[in-house]
């Protein structure tokens, strides 16, 4: 099953969009053989959560960033639709490309769907290998002393700080060795990425989806945010966070990269240095629980809360959506979501706990919305999020633990500047609507729900 030397290779990009510091593509490159990179739509293989309107706007543009770069190096961006394995065989065929390299992914249905198709592959004869591009450690790499997955984060993060963090593979080639003749390639336009109301002017403000905006985003943070980031990071009206996460989902920019970044810069000391990179293992965290307990996605961890009385209320959970419950911080953090694709992660926190305990909305019903809305959408963060919130998660919140929205103001945006910028009618004193409950009540209802299930 090895190919004769100087057969074509494909390199089979997924959630891996960029050239530097690429396995599968740095594997292929010291074989001295033409690399063809193709890119697979195929979002029916992702089982219940193929990507959502604002990933796709986001992948639209970090494809076109790839081909731009792949194009300026002398190679191309070779797009087909339908069967990923189909559309791998079908190319392997076509150019007697010997070999096909990629990335791993570790959510569930790609986890089944990547097993099946380096089957298939290797079946016909072809060399089929992944990589790990994603992750610092690959899931089953780090347990605890029972050879058993952490379900607590500080543990958790003590054995990766034992560990080593991969050094870099490569720089982004100069040039990639390339075919006399290309396959025919499916026009990036006819995926249908883009939205057809364009909705999206606010994501073009503030997002540069791709290899080259991920690193501009990265100095960013470290020229201008990184020593604040310990107390900055929780105040939504100041830009003290990386904002990588759609970076990083896009894999346009690998954690090992941002890791190493911070580490250099903070000499690998203080309290900043320690707050960023425990935020780079939390990730990493996310993607062990959810490898580790695949159900994760849609059922609760702490099977006690598969029987929690969770309400539907279609009128309340579209004054959520809308950011028009008449709590300030909720709202702002609603209307930040609805402009950006995008919301601070301490307003995600007050956003989603207002869901599931003052209104008593299911968490599931929560993460589709996210899933559907943000650009950094990630199966495995999106989970852990809002099963932490929700208290039925691995070292997840106690339930119990209700944010008031209005100290959680007070305390994070203290002079106002992130909810007057979202909820701007305040400022004129009309328009916006009384609160859907009362925080009070809310919470005496939220805790007797939560005794019922205590009960059972």
């Amino acid at each position: 099953m090895t190919g004769a030397l100087g057969a074509p290779i494909l390199v089979w990009f997924r959630q891996d969009l960029r050239l530097s510091d690429n396995l599968a593509l740095a594997a292929a490159l010291k074989r001295k053989s033409p690399v063809i990179p193709v890119y697979v739509w195929a979002p029916e293989e992702e089982g219940a959560w193929p990507p959502g309107a604002a990933s796709k706007w986001w992948l639209d543009r970090s494809l076109a960033d790839l081909r731009a770069a792949l194009v300026q190096r002398g190679s191309r961006l070779i797009i087909r639709r339908g069967s990923s394995e189909e559309a791998l065989s079908s190319l392997a065929a076509e150019t007697g490309a010997a070999a096909v390299f990629w990335n791993r992914r570790y959510e569930p249905a790609a986890v089944a769907r990547d097993r099946d198709v380096k089957s298939k592959l290797r079946a016909r004869g072809l060399l089929a290998e992944s990589f790990n591009g994603s992750l610092l450690f690959e899931p089953g790499t780090v347990r605890n002393q029972s050879g058993q997955p952490f379900r607590v984060f500080t543990a958790f993060w003590r054995a990766c700080l034992a560990k080593t963090v991969p050094p870099p593979s490569t720089d982004a080639p100069k040039r990639l060795p390339a075919l006399e003749t290309w396959p025919r390639s499916v026009d990036l336009a006819e995926l249908g990425l883009k939205p057809a109301v364009d909705w999206a002017a606010g994501f073009r403000e503030v997002w540069h989806p791709g290899e080259s905006g991920a690193r501009s985003q990265l100095k960013r943070f470290l020229d201008d945010a990184i020593a604040g980031y310990p107390v900055n990071r929780d105040r939504p009206g100041l830009t003290g966070t990386s904002r990588l996460s759609p970076h990083l989902h896009f894999g346009e920019i690998s954690p090992g990269h941002v890791w190493r970044a911070v580490f250099d810069r903070m000499g690998g000391r203080g309290v900043a240095c320690e707050a960023y990179l425990r935020q780079i293992v939390w990730r990493e965290f996310a993607y062990h629980l959810l490898y580790h307990h695949p159900e994760s996605c849609c059922q609760p961890l702490r099977p006690e809360f598969g029987s929690f009385p969770w309400r539907h209320d279609p009128g309340l959970f579209k004054a959520w959506k809308r950011g028009r419950t008449g709590f300030p911080l909720v709202d702002a953090g609603m209307r930040e979501l609805w402009h950006t694709g995008w919301m601070h992660n301490r307003v995600r926190m007050v956003v989603a706990s207002f869901l599931v305990k003052h209104l008593l909305i299911g968490w599931q019903e929560g993460a589709a919305w996210f899933w559907d809305t943000l650009v950094d959408a990630d199966l495995a963060n999106n989970t852990l999020g809002w099963q932490w919130v929700a208290g039925c998660g691995a070292d997840a919140a106690p339930y119990f633990r209700i944010f008031n929205p209005a100290i959680q103001a007070a305390k994070f945006d203290p002079q106002e500047d992130y909810i007057r910028r979202w909820v701007p009618e305040l400022r004129s004193g009309g328009g916006y609507p009384s609160p859907v409950v009362d925080h009070g009540e809310a919470r005496d209802r939220a805790l007797a729900a939560l005794a019922s299930i205590k009960r059972q």
